[in-house]
């Protein structure tokens, strides 16, 4: 396996060298830009395999810059973590819904930093040797790899966390999960759950599936699971 490829996207020109330095140290290939353009363009152009971001970027700014990575095929499967101040709870909420997939608060110290990246990698690893799984229950086909759902072959268009919240759940049939481990297991530990933001991801995943959101059952108490049987 050749060298991994970040992407460090900040204005403040000491914390990119900052980055750069210990990223370097550790063997990563670093290439940087300094606005959420140059982001785009070169996470289009150069195909990192992370893109650690700034959310108060000129111009285009970090939130922004992650909607259209995401939505763009070309780098929608890239992780993100991002760089985020104190104060900024609403901003990263927004985020990790975008597709982001960890955030870092400044200051930092460089070591967290990698540590945190190398979570985030290693989790990314773990979901390629997925990527070829299709999942088949019921009346619902989960391609992973695809990112794509079908009922009786008719596709169903779904958010990113309704995808991840439906394949965890669809991947371990029977299985009782609380909300905290839905969360833990599409996000990490890092991110900030609610009992509402679950609930609110469930109903609109069930509204989307139709009958076949009846699969999904709530368990009193507990959180959800996936129904064996109809």
């Amino acid at each position: 396996m050749g060298k991994q490829k970040i992407l460090i996207v900040d204005d403040e020109e000491d914390i990119l060298e900052l980055l750069r330095y210990n990223l370097t140290r550790e063997g990563y290939i670093i290439i940087s830009a300094m606005s959420g353009e140059d982001a785009i363009k070169k996470g289009v152009a150069d195909s990192p395999d992370l893109i650690l971001l700034d959310l108060m970027l000129p111009g285009i700014d970090g939130l922004e810059a992650t909607k259209r990575l995401k939505n763009n095929h070309k780098t929608s499967d890239i992780p993100i973590i991002m760089l985020t101040a104190k104060g900024e709870e609403a901003d990263v909420v927004t985020g990790l819904e975008l597709g982001a997939d960890d955030y870092i608060t400044k200051p930092f110290s460089p070591r967290v930093v990698i540590a945190r990246l190398k979570a985030v990698l290693r989790r990314k690893e773990r979901q390629n040797s997925k990527n070829s799984e299709v999942i088949k229950i019921h009346d619902l086909t989960i391609h992973m790899g695809m990112r794509s759902v079908l009922i009786k072959n008719a596709p169903v268009e779904l958010t990113y966390s309704q995808f991840q919240i439906l394949s965890y759940l669809a991947g371990r049939p029977g299985w009782v999960f609380t909300r905290t481990q839905i969360v833990d297991a599409i996000r990490g530990d890092d991110y900030p759950v609610t009992d509402r933001s679950v609930d609110t991801q469930i109903v609109g995943l069930r509204k989307k599936l139709g009958e076949c959101g009846n699969y999904i059952e709530t368990v009193r108490g507990v959180g959800y699971k996936f129904k064996e049987t109809i």
